[in-house]
């Protein structure tokens, strides 16, 4: 890919923003085999958890806004990958689903949003298929549950019975722990 940044950590400035953008820097550092960059609304705040995450200030902070479309356009075209963690996706999803798809920009996000999902898909589909973007809804802890679980029952039909499942249903039980805010702030609206 020729974009200018690998990776672009949208809504850096948040909790799971601020985890992801610690884990890139411990994994790649600033100069490594990954370019990446931070970004969100305020380069203050981008600047200062930079600081405090210990990073580099060798890495760039881009300025995009969900409330203006053409900062979101603009970060799209600068990166291969838009990593978002800026939610709810149903208010602030939208306009960067669609930059993305028109950038051939890959697109993954912690969406638990099926509704506003599914809306998007085919708002959106065939732009980024004829764009090439990639894009990807509930990636994280949220769908890793179920993702492994199809994974590991469509091995074992295979094993057992030589194809694979046409469908595969999940269910939870019960659950620990409290929801985080920004799961919160998706039901709401």
């Amino acid at each position: 890919n020729n974009r200018e940044i690998g990776i672009v950590i949208y809504g850096a400035t948040g909790y799971t923003g601020k985890l992801v953008a610690d884990y890139m820097n411990k994994q790649y550092g600033v100069n490594g085999d990954v370019s990446w960059a931070i970004a969100g609304r305020s380069l203050e705040k981008l600047s200062a958890t930079r600081d405090e995450l210990g990073i580099s200030s060798d890495l760039p902070l881009i300025l995009a806004d969900a409330s203006d479309p053409s900062s979101l356009h603009s970060m799209a075209a600068r990166t291969a990958v838009v990593l978002t963690m800026v939610g709810p996706y149903q208010l602030y999803g939208t306009e960067l689903v669609a930059a993305c798809a028109l950038a051939g920009t890959d697109y993954v996000d912690l969406c638990g949003e099926p509704t506003w999902m599914k809306d998007m898909i085919a708002t959106h589909s065939e732009a980024a298929k004829s764009s090439g973007a990639r894009i990807v809804f509930s990636c994280g802890f949220d769908s890793i549950p179920f993702d492994l679980g199809v994974y590991f029952v469509q091995q074992a039909a295979m094993q057992q019975f030589g194809a694979v499942a046409p469908r595969v249903k999940g269910l939870v039980r019960g659950m620990q722990g409290t929801w985080s805010g920004g799961t919160l702030a998706s039901f709401k609206a």
